[in-house]
Order: structure tokens, then sequence, then C-alpha cells
């Protein structure tokens, strides 16, 4: 006898299908389906155990059937130079969330080509629009990429196959090294390389934290590392990462403002002068060459604006209000 077995989603859409020819026992009346134990021998097996483990042999084979629906997300504001390309290489994943906070360009009309499902927030900062994206996302797990950022095969592979995996052995975040791309070279010290991110989390387990401009999402469970990597293609000349500085800046500036922090001679002076130590001797950034110097010294003069903005903020008796800034 053939029996057909469905998997359905929650949502009650068929995923998988396929045939399970049995052997019925006569001795149970067809309210008994019989598998074959160790010695040849027909055991009683219930339908609802048999249904059970049919069901668990789906197109990624024999084990348990993975329930892992994964929602991409990318939060954009003028990048029609990137949303294709990042919208192409997130073609495989169950949907694609985009969520713009008033693009200027073409950049909303682009990625309608790929997905229906895009949304506008005005900027109120980076975790009001992460908290934001991340509710618009159906999947029980979220891959969170900017524009600028490529999966290498390799590392969408992994994610792939973490479908095949039993859904109880999975934790709760995944986290990868992410390669920079910056002055027509690829950085490997200065700080910014391996830069592991938690980019893939089980929506459920997850909420965002830390200091602006830099929020990240955190879970509350384990977290593995996979060997793949992300590649980053930042800025692509000195005029675009001078803009990026003077925005991060003012939104970390801002926030210290609102702690109450104070700036002087030693923020101005000696915090500059410590990151253009660590960044270019102990984390080795004189080891990338020219882009390693700049890199140094791009980062000594985002400490010194970040406080010199606090002390500027000070002097005016500037009242701040969240969300002032559009990175």
């Amino acid at each position: 006898m053939e029996v057909e077995c469905l998997y359905r989603s929650m949502e009650g859409e068929c995923f998988y299908r396929m045939f399970v020819k049995l052997s019925i026992s006569s001795t149970f009346s067809g309210r008994k389906v019989s598998q074959v134990g160790r010695e040849g021998r027909f055991t009683p097996l219930s339908w609802a155990e048999f249904n059970k483990r049919a069901c668990a042999k789906s197109r990624f084979g024999y084990g348990s059937v993975s329930t892992m629906k994964i929602s991409a997300k990318i939060n954009v504001y003028n990048e029609e130079d990137n949303i294709a390309g990042v919208c192409e290489d997130l073609q495989w994943v169950d949907e694609i969330v985009i969520v713009d906070s008033n693009s200027t360009d073409r950049t909303v009309e682009l990625a309608k080509r790929y997905t229906d499902r895009i949304f506008n927030r005005e900027f109120r900062g980076y975790k009001d629009k992460h908290v934001f994206s991340d509710a618009q996302t159906t999947g029980d797990w979220i891959l969170w990429l900017d524009a600028d950022e490529r999966l290498t095969p390799e590392l969408k592979q992994e994610i792939e196959n973490l479908r095949k995996r039993d859904p109880a052995t999975l934790p709760d975040g995944f986290r990868f090294a992410r390669k920079a791309f910056y002055l027509n070279r690829w950085i490997k010290h200065s700080g910014w390389y391996p830069d592991y991110q938690m980019r893939l989390y089980r929506k459920a387990a997850s909420y965002w934290d830390g200091v602006p401009p830099h929020e990240t999402a955190r879970v509350r469970g384990p977290v593995e590392t996979l060997n793949g990597e992300l590649l980053h293609y930042t800025k692509r000349n000195l005029s675009e990462y001078h803009a990026m500085i003077d925005s991060y800046t003012t939104l970390a500036a801002d926030h210290l403002y609102r702690q109450g922090k104070r700036a002087g001679w030693i923020d101005l002076i000696f915090r500059p002068l410590g990151a253009f130590v660590r960044t270019y001797i102990l984390k080795q950034g004189f080891r990338d060459g020219l882009p390693g110097l700049i890199i140094a010294v791009f980062t000594s003069y985002g400490v010194f604006l970040r406080y010199a903005k606090v002390w500027e903020k000070r002097l005016n008796g500037e009242f701040i209000s969240e969300g002032s800034s559009l990175g």
C-alpha cells in the first residue's frame, strides 16, 4: 500500500511530499501500521508514530525535518548602488524584508524588483530601526545584512546546511567573521578582522543592546561560530568614510552627552592617541600597508571628534532629542 505523507507548516502550506511504501499487518485490521524489527519481524507501530517518523524524512534526507524559516532583513538609506547586489545574494532565503528611511535615490524602486516586503521608517536611531525591521519579519530566524555586505559561497552553504539539523540542537544565534574590502584591498588587521558578527539569530530569543551607533542584536541562549565569512565592501573612498565618521560621532556624542559625560584635555589628546597606538601598533595595522595607516588615523580622528562634539554640546548647553541624526 502506498501512503501519501504531507508535511505542513504552521501556516498550513505544504512543503514536502513523499510516498512511503508500507506493509499492513493483518492482525491489526488497518488500525496499526507494521514496521520491520531488527530481526526482520513485523512489530506494531501506531499511525501517529508512523506519521511522525515518515514526515521526518524530508528533502534533506533522513532525520528530523527542519522548520527553520529564514527572513533576511536589510536596513537601507540611499543604497541604489548596493541594493540589487545584496538582494541577488539573498534569493535563497524564505523572504527579504527591507526597511528604508526616506531615501532620495532609486533604492526603493530597485528593491521592488526583488521583494514586496518593503517598509519605510523615519530614522530615530539604529536601535529603533532594527527593532522595527525585526518585527516585520515572518520567519523564526533572522539573517541581518547591510546593503554593502555579501555572503561567501561557503557561508551560504553552511547556513543552508543548518536546515538539515534537528531543530532541538540549534543554538539561539550564529556568528561569523566579517572581512572588509577598503582602499582596494582586503583588510586583515587593524582590528577589522576577523570582526565576528552575530548576524543569524532566533527571532524569539533576540533583543537589541549596545551603545549608539553600534547597537547590535543579542540572544539569551548559546551562540555558535560558523567558518564562512561575511564580505563587507565598505566605503569606496575617503570622502564617504569621513562622512560616515562625522555621522557616527554625532550619534555617539549625543549618547555621551545624555549620560552626563564631559570632555576635557585628556579626552581630546590622550584618547585619540591611545586609539592610534591600539589600531596601528597593538592590532598590527602597519601590516595592512598604507590603508592600515589611514585606518589608524581615521580611528584616532573619530575618537577626537566624538569628544570634541561632547565638549561643544556642553559649551552651547545643547538639548539633545532622540534620533536627531541620520546615519
